[in-house]
């Protein structure tokens, strides 16, 4: 409009038209669709994530000449008459997007190309952590001995590669298969010295390898109650897993106060008051 667009477009210039090295790119979503009425503000939004994930600028359809009614010349801003790369620069893409829809469902929001973190390395020493499982799966046997060898020479082309973070990894981000084994692993040698006699067939002290699991029928829990308490139960878990030493901390918090002593002391030093069902 003869009003509208000068306000706009003056904007622009002057907010983020100055100081450029590459101008800012103008665009329209309605030359492309037409009015999306209520729409208006998530269908900006999916254009311009889409432009960022293909490194298109979209062109802006029937577009003969700029508005007379704007002073192009008082900044660095340009209409998209013509499709443009997405340049990748030092910096992360950005757009802006300003909708206008119907009954309240403006959008106005400046969206940022997100980018995926390199993952940290750590170089703590497993032994902090006591030896630890690194589970291997595969659909068959002859599987299960490669992918035990892919593994072996992944860390040894990592020297940094903490046993912990290949642990949790293969724990969390692979799929299980039928056919499974873990190395039990305190140090960097006695995950390579099972790895390798896994990939080998070999057994080895730090090999578990079970029957094949199979993919049938539900998972039960039993807690089977008196007989499995000990005094000292979970004292070094407690001293070397934060995670556990807050979950039993909150657990006792609630259970001392139905006591007439700490569930803790109990636990360390009281083996018959430990072994009552009560």
């Amino acid at each position: 409009t003869t009003l509208g667009d000068p306000i706009e477009a003056q904007a622009l210039l002057a907010t983020y038209g100055q100081e450029r090295e590459l101008p800012l790119y103008l665009g329209s979503l309605k030359s492309n669709i037409g009015h999306t009425q209520a729409a208006a503000g998530v269908a900006g939004v999916i254009k311009m994530v889409q432009a960022m994930r293909h490194g298109v600028l979209p062109r802006t359809l029937h577009v003969d000449a700029p508005s007379a009614h704007v002073d192009w010349d008082s900044g660095a801003v340009e209409l998209l008459t013509e499709a443009a790369d997405w340049p990748r620069t030092d910096h992360p893409r950005r757009a802006g997007i300003s909708a206008f829809g119907a009954s309240g469902t403006n959008s106005h929001v400046i969206i940022e190309q997100f980018e995926q973190p390199e993952p940290a390395v750590t170089t703590e020493p497993v032994e902090a952590h006591g030896p630890l499982p690194v589970p291997v799966s595969a659909a068959a046997p002859q599987a299960l001995r490669a992918q035990a060898r892919q593994l072996h020479s992944y860390v040894t082309a990592r020297p940094g590669l903490g046993t912990a973070d290949l642990a949790r990894a293969l724990a969390t981000t692979r799929s299980v298969f039928t056919h499974r084994a873990a190395v039990l692993a305190g140090d960097r040698d006695e995950l390579l010295a099972g790895l390798a006699a896994l990939a080998d067939g070999r057994t080895a002290p730090q090999v578990v390898q079970g029957e094949a699991a199979a993919r049938r029928g539900k998972l039960a829990v039993l807690f089977s109650g008196q007989g499995t308490q000990r005094l000292g139960m979970g004292r070094e878990l407690y001293a070397r897993f934060p995670a556990f030493a807050a979950a039993f901390d909150a657990v006792t918090a609630h259970l001392d106060t139905e006591l007439d002593r700490p569930l803790r002391d109990v636990l360390s030093e009281d083996a018959e008051r430990l072994n009552e069902t009560g």
